[in-house]
């Protein structure tokens, strides 16, 4: 199997597991009990929680643990909407956003008539600065676009767009589920006011993430209980997930540079050997804008997922899991403007810690054999109908 899919989910690091481990049997216990056992457990969620926060280059008490990037992006707009309620509210998302953002945004419309305005997107993914400045009214109370995207890999120009909401006295929150270990997300360079952050996207377990709240943010919690989480989170803390996702952020931060440029390489090799062999092949994104683990690329006039069936040895998908299986075009490509018959030619292909250069270059191999088989078979079909369609009779 090549795995060419990390933006879906990444592997757990073996030195993941191995930190999380004691916290499973020996270091069983609560985090909020005053006992030894207890006292132990709170120590490693905190020494977790710092390093989230070193990261980010932020404070540890700004970082809350959740059960990953879905809750983060649901506490960060319900609980800003929540703490505005009762006067008129207007949110401000691009259009795309993932699920997990786009989906709480209409539910709010739906069920508490919260306005919300949709950005559009330039060709390659990004939203204009000076288009949201004209979208904030003066009950806008949030704005919401993600750091980089999960398709295509389009990174946002979020600093800028967090400056025109920051301006108007407008929160920000960025979803970074996808770029957080992959390129800078520290708070001082963004400027934002909250971060999601997912800890299955970075080599950490499933059923783990994190939300940074910056200073002096109200936020009113989704789930009400005990006072976890400085009351933003109640409910008994997972210790030896937290742990888990600290250790991927340690990992993250400390070779960081080094993997991205690493990346890059893998990147533009996958680029150059796919485009050299299909040379009408279209780069969907930003051409350097964008994850340097990330390439989506369309073969025009072929479906991608037909691609993909021709090549099982392949992990990978034509756009984001969450809506694999879709026979529609995706949902971000068509935020482009990409036309139909190239949208349906997307494959997205992601790499990731453990993808090797041996692995790209049998991956361009396979693909491009994958769709010069696609691509005969329609020649033969389109000769076959020829051979058999009515010809006019002579006089």
């Amino acid at each position: 199997m090549i795995y060419l899919d990390y933006n879906a989910t990444t592997p757990v690091d073996p030195r993941v597991v191995e930190a999380m481990l004691p916290y499973f049997h020996e270091q069983f216990g609560n985090a909020s009990s005053r006992y030894p056992l207890g006292i132990r457990a709170g120590e490693a969620l905190e020494e977790a929680r710092g390093r989230v926060a070193s990261l980010l280059g932020c404070l540890p008490r700004n970082i809350v643990f959740t059960s990953g990037g879905s809750e983060s992006n649901n506490m960060a707009i319900k609980g800003v909407a929540a703490a505005h309620r009762g006067r008129p509210r207007h949110i401000i998302i691009s259009q795309v956003e993932h699920p997990s953002v786009l989906e709480p945004c209409r539910h709010l419309e739906r069920t508490e008539g919260v306005e919300v305005t949709y950005l559009p997107v330039d060709g390659q993914g990004q939203v204009d600065p000076d288009e949201l400045r004209r979208s904030i009214r003066p009950h806008t109370i949030l704005v919401s676009v993600m750091h980089a995207n999960n398709e295509v890999g389009t990174i946002q120009p979020i600093a800028e767009l967090a400056s025109v909401a920051r301006e108007a006295g407008v929160l920000f929150h960025t979803d970074a589920a996808q770029s957080a270990g992959k390129v800078d997300v520290r708070i001082d360079s963004l400027q934002v006011d909250l971060l999601t952050v997912a800890g299955h996207k970075l080599y950490a377990p499933k059923g783990i993430g994190a939300l940074y709240v910056g200073e002096e943010i109200s936020l009113v919690p989704l789930v009400h209980g005990a006072g976890q989480e400085r009351g933003l989170r109640a409910g008994t803390e997972n210790v030896a997930l937290s742990v888990g996702l600290g250790e991927a952020c340690r990992l993250a931060l400390e070779g960081q540079e080094k993997e991205r440029r690493r990346l890059l390489d893998l990147r533009e090799r996958l680029w150059e050997g796919l485009r050299d062999a299909w040379p009408e092949l279209v780069l969907n994104g930003h051409p350097t804008e964008r994850l340097p683990n990330t390439l989506n690329v369309s073969f025009p006039g072929i479906e991608g997922a037909e691609i993909l069936a021709r090549c099982p040895e392949i992990s990978a998908s034509t756009g984001s899991a969450c809506h694999e299986g879709s026979s529609e075009p995706s949902a971000v490509l068509r935020a482009m403007g990409v036309e139909e018959r190239i949208a349906r030619g997307a494959v997205r292909l992601s790499l990731g810690r453990f993808t090797t250069e041996e692995e790209v270059n049998c991956a361009v191999r396979l693909l491009v054999e994958g769709a010069a088989s696609l691509r005969s078979k329609g020649g033969l079909l389109k000769r076959i109908k020829r051979w058999f369609s009515p010809r006019d009779s002579a006089p």
